[in-house]
């Protein structure tokens, strides 16, 4: 197979063009990836952490911090 037959790129190829060949995008491209995965993560702990302690949280609780009239 000639490379003049051979489909030129590919994803992965693509990908490399365009973020791993300056080393300034690359360093750019996994900071601003682990801010976004740190903040996915955050959300759906947080989501899955209320659904399942609905009615238990200080918030649920309508009495308290109010006082009783005497």
């Amino acid at each position: 197979m000639s490379p003049s037959s051979r489909r030129s790129g590919g994803l992965l190829e693509g990908l490399y063009k365009v973020v791993m060949r300056r080393t300034s995008v690359y360093a750019t491209f996994v900071i601003v990836g682990a801010l976004v995965g740190e903040r996915a993560v955050d959300y759906g702990v947080r989501k899955l952490w209320e659904k399942n302690n609905v009615g238990k949280r200080y918030e649920d609780i309508s009495v308290l911090g109010q006082r009783t009239s005497e």
